[in-house]
């Protein structure tokens, strides 16, 4: 009688085990399910979500806010912004900061992201801001390219201020590197969409040297993901290339970042309810985000009030 008492006993404690082991394995089943639908990208989400077509043509290859200018790929003459104006008489967009002289230009959508940051600055103390150079011509460039030499500028068309995306940033009380104008920009300019294009450590790659002065606007998410990776623009593009695709959230918004190789005239499939921004890497390729149709007017209410 023992024994038979001591043999139910031991078939209750295995059935008992088989299912926890059962239930835990169904657990683990639903938390990878979990995961990897919240790694899925936008356009994969709803298998029943309408799409529309974007033409890609090849001249997009040389516009838009992430073009690589450096030594081997130049400005095209499609690159240069088409909404440079003259700062000088545009009083609006120079609210908070200085200009070194009355000739000084820039693509007015970087200008006005650049009166947002410098807003953001003033709110923490921060308000000595000078712009010493922003957009040039080829001509101007050629010119400076002569007068300054090899070693303090480079030859029409291998500049970033030939496209209208860039601007030196100076201090009115001290050189940039030493003061607090210079050490909020470093720390903070990723924030409003640029990045210090040439940074201490990365010479090796970018071949210029440290110029804690010079930003370029690359627009978000673009700029939030390079802090995160400590990218400098040649490492993102490169890694855009090799991931395909990949998404981050900002403030709850989600993007897609797609990169997409271009030898011919295309088009691409985009969500039909979401909206799209198209840049061209100045290389080989387009590099397309996908964002919800509030995400940039919801993020740029939140950088305001930070």
């Amino acid at each position: 009688m023992k024994k038979w008492g001591l043999f139910l006993f031991l078939v209750l404690c295995l059935s008992f085990t088989f299912v926890n082991k059962e239930s835990s394995f169904q657990d683990n089943e639903e938390i990878q399910s979990y995961e990897k639908n919240n790694i899925d990208h936008l356009d994969n989400s709803d298998s029943s979500e309408s799409f529309q077509k974007i033409e890609i043509t090849k001249e997009m290859v040389f516009q838009g806010n992430l073009l690589l200018v450096n030594n081997e790929y130049p400005v095209h003459q499609e690159s240069i912004k088409s909404d440079v104006v003259n700062l000088f008489t545009h009083q609006d967009l120079t609210k908070g900061y200085g200009l070194l002289d009355n000739e000084i230009k820039l693509s007015e959508e970087v200008a006005r992201e650049f009166r947002t940051m410098i807003n953001a600055a003033e709110k923490e103390g921060v308000h000595h801001f000078l712009i010493n150079s922003g957009f040039r011509d080829f001509d101007e460039q050629s010119e400076l390219y002569q007068e300054m030499g090899a070693d303090y500028a480079l030859p029409a068309g291998y500049s970033e201020h030939n496209l209208g995306l860039s601007l030196d940033v100076g201090s009115t009380q001290n050189k940039m590197e030493v003061a607090p104008e210079g050490k909020w920009i470093e720390k903070n300019a990723w924030k409003y969409g640029f990045i210090l294009r040439y940074p201490k450590d990365k010479t090796a790659i970018t071949g210029i040297q440290y110029e804690p002065w010079h930003i370029r606007y690359v627009g978000l998410p673009h700029s939030v993901i390079m802090e995160e990776k400590n990218f400098a623009l040649e490492e993102y593009l490169e890694f855009l290339k090799e991931q395909k695709s990949i998404s981050t959230t900002i403030h709850g918004e989600k993007y897609e970042i797609s990169y997409y190789p271009v030898t011919k005239d295309t088009t691409i499939d985009v969500p039909l309810n979401f909206s799209w921004e198209i840049s061209g890497d100045n290389m080989d390729g387009v590099i397309v985000t996908v964002f919800s149709k509030t995400s940039h007017t919801n993020h740029k209410e939140a950088r305001m009030t930070e």
